[in-house]
């Protein structure tokens, strides 16, 4: 019998706000951070699961300390029942009272629920000997709706519609993985569009983008309408009519700010406008998108669990569902989300700026494409060329777009000097800086 005998968490930092990568209107100087798991077993192969969850900085200190809290409920598992019944992994670790309790099913504690139950993926799939996005586009239907927890969001979509939608997508299966494989994943990148870039570098990295092939841009925006509509004549100046230029606000508009403020953006046809209020604020959303039409709203990397996403969607403030891999509780939760957003029509952008987020999030956008959504029709994946290096398994892009990645687990296990070297606040990375 083989059990899962330990879990570790380590916090990890790296120091980008140094170069201001990352920075947008809410966030000027983020360390990108993961908060990272080794789930350890006692089989004789040395299988062990990699995960995190994401943050900036500060902070990182809390989301180990809530992983550690759910260790005892995960160590002395047995290996193989576990994982043959993730779906009923995931609800006891959500359900475990006490902890509950400081969600529900948010913040700090549902951060280390993902991070823990990504592991678990990682260490399922590793297991398997395939990578995550194949592990379940194999699934049945019935064995991907076992994964969900559809408390609160039954009302809307319950399990046989759930279970009647991704039968209807089974017969093209074949089809689509044989495009994955051909063409990979649509992408667009934020790299060129940080805040905190002069006009000058945001010129610069803009063109070198579009050399590269790259169709579709993000522009961070809020900080002064005034430097919006600057920049973003640069930005459309660089990328001609035809190419997408889309708009992140990074949650610092009023409502009706950001509907003042998205009319003067609009001469320059944004795709969309990514978080413009409060992540919280539902009906702001609908009423936003109502008022700058066609131009769409896209949000959710900041949505904390399934019932708020089910919110955005019935009240048609969501014209493109962005998902986060570690925002959500995991991959149990993220495919609740992926089937929502299928019942609604709406297509999934997975949010990806972060370090390792594009690392996970190419595994679930294939997975949705073949056995979910079954449609690339307006879904670009975000991609930023930040950090890859530290990771044993790192995206690769083709013509801008992701590769199927191909080794076992979910991309998320970094390298050993990356664990020693960025551990905070002990690690060289750190000492060096004081």
């Amino acid at each position: 019998m083989t059990k899962i005998t330990a879990v570790e968490s380590v916090d990890l930092r790296f120091p980008t706000s140094r170069w201001l990568d990352g920075s947008d209107a809410m966030n000027p100087a983020p360390d990108y951070s993961a908060a990272y798991v080794i789930i350890r077993t006692d089989a004789g192969d040395g299988l062990e699961g990699h995960g995190f969850t994401f943050t900036i900085g500060r902070g990182n200190e809390l989301c180990t300390a809530a992983i550690d809290s759910y260790a005892p409920f995960v160590v002395g598992l047995d290996l193989e029942e576990t994982l043959a019944d993730l779906g009923g992994f995931w609800k006891r670790l959500t359900g475990e009272s006490q902890l509950r309790w400081l969600g529900p099913e948010k913040g700090v504690v549902h951060l280390a629920v993902a991070a823990v139950v990504n592991a678990v993926w990682d260490l399922r799939a590793k297991r398997e000997g395939k990578p995550l996005w194949r592990l379940l586009s194999e699934m049945s239907p019935r064995e991907i709706v076992d994964l969900v927890d559809f408390r609160h969001i039954a009302d809307v979509l319950p399990p046989e519609r759930a279970l009647e939608l991704l039968e209807s997508r089974v017969g093209g299966r074949a089809e689509r993985t044989a495009l994955i494989h051909r063409e990979g994943v649509p992408a667009y990148t934020t790299s060129a569009g940080w805040l905190g870039y002069s006009d000058d570098k945001l010129r610069t990295l803009a063109t070198e983008a579009v050399d590269a092939g790259w169709r579709h841009l993000k522009l961070k925006v809020g900080a002064d309408i005034g430097d919006d509509v600057r920049r973003a004549g640069i930005l459309r100046e660089v990328l001609g009519p035809d190419r997408k230029l889309m708009m992140d606000a990074n949650q610092v508009w009023n409502v009706d700010e950001a509907i003042r403020n998205m009319e003067a953006l609009a001469p320059f046809d944004p795709w969309w406008i990514e978080e413009p209020t409060s992540p919280d604020d539902v009906l702001g959303h609908a009423e936003i998108a109502r008022k700058i039409a066609p131009i769409r709203v896209a949000t959710g990397e900041h949505v904390q669990n399934r019932v708020m996403f089910k919110q955005f969607l019935q009240a048609g403030g969501m014209g493109f569902c962005q998902i986060d891999a570690c925002r959500l509780g995991g991959v149990n939760e993220v495919v609740a989300v992926l089937l929502l957003a299928a019942h609604h029509g709406i297509p999934v952008c997975p949010h990806a700026g972060g370090v390792g987020l594009c690392e996970y999030v190419q595994h679930l956008s294939i997975f949705d494409y073949i056995a979910v959504g079954a449609s690339f029709d307006d879904v670009v994946v975000e991609y930023v060329d930040h950090l890859h290096e530290h990771f044993v398994d790192p995206v690769r892009m083709r013509n801008g777009r992701y590769v199927a990645p191909t080794a076992p687990g979910y991309s998320a296990q970094m390298h050993e000097a990356t664990l020693r070297d960025h551990a905070y606040p002990g690690g060289a990375v750190w000492a060096d800086a004081r």
